[in-house]
């Protein structure tokens, strides 16, 4: 059974493989950011929390660094040490961070991380190239200084997660134009537009480090159901989160009428509440996101758990993370080893921002 002295201790393993990573991270990305063409490199550096919108030195709150966390921790599961793994760890938060920059110009999110986004300080223009910019950069990173063999590996995995999560992203975006779309197809678009990079992670992680194709490949599916674990979490968060925590409004995807999973879930339940959703989510006028009705936002919400999404997001949470520690033994990774891994897929998928 596990305990609160557990609990407690594997978030502490978390965190500390958190605080690591960024450590580890920072300076060789700061390094590739100032490689960028000035104009371009001011914008990189506002998004990632480093300057001020005039360029003045900062130190915003930034992202939590899993990826590069778990690029990290599966070349230590393999037997290489952190650093090995350094190359992809760039690479991979770029991806990342192009990735944040793009949606918030195509959400129209005003804030991240309880600041301004790049597009709203610097133009939607201006934002984009340096997204741009940083996608780039990151097969530079894999390139450079790497046997011809891994780095063409290395590029060629990374290419394909991002066109995967383009095209979650482009599917999401069609998704607020349906009136109908199913749990399945959500499910799909949402192991594309976020686990499809956490699963890339992993296996970028164990090829630098080393690890054979099987325990390579028992790692990527390791991502891949903690990548689902994480994005249902960041879909309750988004409805239930504490707009204190996690910077944005209450609701939020509500306002917008994302069609998230909790929602879908809600919708497809066939339920009273589900079909009272659909009436509301479906209406010819869209809320104006500047000035949401926290009224209409409260019905909302109470109509998705009414309807079942919330407990079914969080079921599913639980049995995504299941999968991902089944997948962790698959891999016969020595439990010292073993453990920032597991401890980085409950924090994940039980975040609360």
């Amino acid at each position: 059974m596990t305990t609160v002295s557990d609990t407690a201790d594997e978030q502490r393993t978390a965190r500390e493989a958190l605080r690591r990573a960024r450590a580890l991270l920072d300076p060789a990305l700061r390094d590739w950011v100032r490689r960028l063409p000035a104009p371009i490199a001011r914008v990189a550096s506002y998004h990632f929390g480093w300057t001020d919108s005039a360029g003045r030195p900062e130190s915003a709150p930034g992202g939590k660094a899993l990826r590069p966390a778990l690029v990290f921790a599966c070349a230590e599961a393999v037997g290489a040490p952190a650093e090995a793994a350094l190359a992809p760890a760039v690479a991979v938060e770029l991806v990342h961070n192009f990735s944040l920059i793009h949606d918030d110009i195509l959400d129209g999110d005003a804030t991240r991380h309880h600041r301004a986004t790049a597009w709203r300080v610097f133009g939607s223009s201006s934002a984009l190239l340096a997204g741009d910019a940083l996608l780039i950069h990151a097969t530079r990173v894999l390139t450079e200084q790497h046997g011809p063999d891994m780095a063409a590996t290395g590029v060629r995995w990374l290419s394909e997660a991002t066109t995967q999560l383009i095209e979650g992203e482009y599917t999401d975006l069609a998704f607020e134009e349906r009136s109908h779309v199913t749990l399945a197809e959500c499910l799909a678009m949402t192991e594309r537009k976020t686990a499809v990079l956490l699963a890339c992670s992993c296996a970028l992680g164990a090829l630098w480090g080393g690890g054979s194709p099987q325990r390579t490949e028992a790692l990527r599916r390791f991502g891949t159901h903690l990548g689902i674990a994480f994005q249902l979490a960041d879909d309750l968060l988004g409805i239930w989160g504490d707009p204190a925590v996690t910077g944005k409004p209450a609701g939020a995807d509500l306002t917008v009428r994302k069609k998230s999973l909790p929602v879908v879930a809600a919708l497809d339940s066939g339920t009273d509440a589900g079909r009272r959703l659909a009436e509301l989510y479906g209406g010819p006028d869209r809320p104006d996101p500047a000035a949401p009705d926290p009224a209409e936002t409260a019905r909302l919400t109470a109509l998705v758990e009414e309807a079942g999404g919330r407990a079914w997001a969080e079921e599913t949470a639980g049995e995504q993370l299941r999968l991902a520690l089944d997948c962790l033994r698959t891999a016969d990774i020595p439990p010292p080893a073993a453990a920032p891994l597991a401890a980085l897929a409950r924090l994940a998928s039980r975040r609360d921002h």
